[in-house]
């Protein structure tokens, strides 16, 4: 699996066992009621780990009508308006270097709206600091496991966000 870039220590890391599809939605959703403008979220994780799963589900768990999300594999950038907040799915697979981005407008949708980033190590250096890593991995029983560990900045203004985030509740 591709481990995230400048992950802190595991003790500030939440692991989520998601046994199926039904639990990464539940995990998409209770991160999705906390979105804000600027958040950015890394999705780490090899082919078919659940990352595009994860980004349909926390953008139907917004306010708004269910609607089809597409992976933008071939798009590489695909917008929604949920309520108030615009959501940027960005997946960035195809992209050859960190410089390909630039031509995306990605500094825009930092700023706009909250991004869900697959494949965010394409980015190299130009990936934001502060940003929640959500690294996704197969487990041994077939099931789905995401390793949740927030980067610079995030939820400054709640140092205790991932402990309360963690207890909340089971996904």
């Amino acid at each position: 699996m591709t481990q995230p870039a400048n992950a802190l220590p595991a003790a500030e890391s939440a692991v989520f066992d998601l046994p199926d599809e039904a639990a990464a939605a539940a995990l998409a959703g209770r991160l999705a009621t906390q979105a804000r403008q600027g958040d950015v979220y890394a999705l780490f994780g090899d082919l078919g780990a659940g990352k595009t799963s994860f980004a349909r589900a926390f953008i139907n768990a917004l306010p708004g009508e269910p609607e089809e999300v597409p992976s933008p594999t071939f798009t590489l950038v695909q917008t929604y308006r949920r309520g108030g907040l615009e959501i940027w799915h960005v997946d960035l697979y195809r992209l050859g270097g960190a410089e390909e981005s630039l031509e995306l407008g990605l500094e825009e949708g930092y700023t706009q709206g909250a991004m869900l980033i697959e494949w965010p190590e394409r980015l190299g250096a130009l990936l934001p600091e502060t940003r929640l890593d959500l690294a996704f991995a197969y487990t041994a029983d077939g099931g789905r496991r995401a390793t949740v560990t927030p980067q610079g900045a995030w939820r400054a203004d709640r140092p205790d966000w991932l402990k309360s985030f963690a207890e909340d509740g089971e996904t």
